[in-house]
């Protein structure tokens, strides 16, 4: 009997068509139709990752677009998976992430509704809810308008700046077996456009300054999202001798290089130009913060320049307000530094070929930034050495443990980086080694997974620095791992609290006079402490620990990754940290 099609065939259809890798989802009965079209009809040949909340599907999602670029597809159930998924969502568009997100609704034509809960599936324009932090969002009412509704959010989604978009699929339209056959497009010809090109003259413009200056900075935001910026950045920061502060939105140079100067050096303070690459909030690097008083003092001169390359208000939100305090600049350049940071380079390269004396100066001030860089990675590790003792262990000894078990494997960190101490003592030498800073609480083990996802198959060994506050939101995300073999050292960031908010009570509570000692309540995860090494086991995984004594992490390490080489599962290995 010949195969009749289904609305929801077409989506599968479209989904072949741009080569999706993955499908992440919760169940849910309003996309039962295409379920069913993705296992039967698609074959499983995008394989279904079975998620236990869909705020994961839409991390791990997120997590794989961070990684490689690409996106993936995650579906959520209707009104009340969508929902759930919002803060997911949110976090997707504040990190300039690609995600297709599809969700479902009970039949527009009320005739086909079944009694309740057909009913509770449906809402007018189910996009309302999330709108204000995707790109675009759509909701076809036939099954021939399906190609051009997905072909237009594929475009917006992968159009810098990048984010996620929404496709809500009637239930109805997706059970209904096609009348007729429905075309589809050519997608090459359907691609998101070029790079936008700075303005050259304003390139120009930049490059004289650059070259002029005395005590250039570069401030680096989301410009490693692209790994050609990776090196790109290297070439034009070697060839003015200019000191790059990694904001770390993305990895975007390498912090073993010589004009890596972390925060906390003096270079801002005495810079007189500063390039932003790809920087949201420009005024935090700028600024010293009083977080009691909520106060802020310009650590910049008066006569400091500031050049500004990137999207800026060309992804500026009406509702929420992560386009961070407008900050006055001096050159304002609309462009992708995907190709602006090549081009300036070449400019700049040429009005130096010109200037032997300059060329000196840049030596000079390449020598000078170089015995800063030594100067900092130095005393991180004497830091180390004061901070060896104690039980539960410190975070400098912990991020060391690591690096000396990690540091001849091929390594990649998904996200937290123990309070900076991985970037002051590993050497994150390629692209690939970190996809940027970015875990809010209740988003960093589905990210994570996700990083690890993109990973599966090279031979990297990822590693999660897990917070414990965050492993309580989604602990089911260990399970998934588990049953879908996502290869990962999960290692716990362990203090037993969310200590981030901890600190915050002991700040109001000095500057009120009340008793600190109480801004334990509502703040512990203790008494009892969760066991973390049994809940990985209990969902598949290797678990192991607690573990306070810093001597006991390397041998724990070594088991857990003979495990994860063996069986291709994570494995968990729960380090409990002091409050730093």
């Amino acid at each position: 009997m010949a195969y009749e099609k289904y609305g929801s065939d077409v989506i599968v259809d479209m989904m072949r068509a741009y080569k999706f890798p993955y499908i992440s989802l919760n169940p849910g009965a309003t996309y039962r139709g295409l379920h069913d079209s993705l296992v039967n009809y698609g074959k499983n040949e995008m394989p279904i990752i079975t998620c236990c909340h869909e705020e994961v599907a839409i991390q791990i999602a997120h997590g794989y677009a961070k990684t490689t670029g690409k996106p993936m597809v995650a579906i959520v159930h209707d009104v009340v998976g969508l929902l759930h998924s919002c803060m997911a969502v949110f976090y997707a568009y504040l990190d300039r992430v690609p995600v297709m997100i599809m969700g479902a609704t009970g039949p527009m034509d009320t005739t086909r509704r079944r009694p309740g809960v057909d009913w509770h599936h449906t809402a007018n324009i189910q996009g309302n809810a999330i709108r204000d932090y995707v790109k675009w969002d759509d909701q076809p009412y036939n099954a021939a308008s399906i190609p051009e509704s997905f072909a237009r959010a594929y475009r917006v989604m992968m159009t810098e700046p990048k984010g996620p978009v929404y496709l809500c699929w009637d239930a109805g339209i997706q059970e209904d077996q096609l009348k007729g056959d429905i075309s589809i497009p050519d997608v090459a010809r359907l691609m998101p456009p070029a790079p936008i090109q700075g303005d050259l003259k304003a390139l120009e413009k930049a490059s004289e300054m650059l070259v002029a200056a005395k005590n250039p900075v570069i401030l680096a935001g989301y410009t490693g999202r692209n790994p050609e910026s990776f090196d790109d950045l290297v070439k034009l920061a070697e060839l003015l001798a200019i000191p790059v502060i990694n904001l770390a939105r993305r990895h975007n140079f390498p912090n073993n290089h010589p004009l890596n100067l972390a925060r906390g050096s003096d270079v801002i303070e005495k810079a007189d130009l500063i390039l932003s690459l790809d920087v949201r909030d420009l005024v935090g690097p700028l600024v010293k913060v009083d977080r009691t008083a909520r106060k802020m003092v310009y650590r910049t001169r008066k006569v400091c320049k500031i050049i500004d390359i990137g999207f800026a208000d060309l992804n500026i939100s009406k509702w929420s307000q992560d386009y961070m305090q407008l900050q006055e600049i001096d050159l304002h350049i609309a462009g992708d530094t995907l190709v602006a940071i090549p081009q300036l380079t070449l400019m700049c390269a040429e009005i130096l070929g010109k200037n032997g004396k300059k060329q000196e100066e840049i030596r000079t001030r390449f020598d000078e930034h170089k015995r800063t860089h030594d100067a900092q990675r130095a005393a991180w590790q004497e830091a180390v050495k004061k901070n060896w003792q104690g039980e539960p262990m410190s975070l400098p000894r912990l991020a060391h443990e690591i690096w000396q078990v990690i540091r001849n494997e091929d390594w990649v960190l998904t996200a937290n980086t123990l309070d900076d101490w991985a970037y002051k003592l590993w050497h994150f030498d390629k692209h690939y080694r970190h996809p940027g800073q970015w875990g809010p609480t209740a988003t960093q083990i589905g990210i994570s997974t996700g990083v690890a996802l993109a990973h599966r198959g090279t031979g990297r060994l990822v590693v999660d620095i897990q917070p414990d506050g965050d492993l309580m939101f989604d602990p089911g995300t260990l399970w998934v791992g588990a049953h879908d073999k996502i290869p990962m050292l999960v290692v716990m960031y362990n203090n037993r609290a969310y200590y981030n908010d901890w600190e915050h009570q002991v700040r109001i509570a000095q500057q009120r006079g009340t008793d600190e000692k109480l801004a334990y309540i509502g703040m512990e995860i203790d008494n009892p402490p969760p066991d973390f090494g049994t809940i990985a086991r209990g969902m598949g995984c290797y678990g192991e620990g607690p573990i306070l004594n810093g001597d006991q992490v390397g041998p724990a390490l070594k088991r857990a990754i003979e495990f994860i080489k063996k069986e291709g599962k994570p494995a968990l290995v729960d380090t409990v940290t002091q409050f730093e």
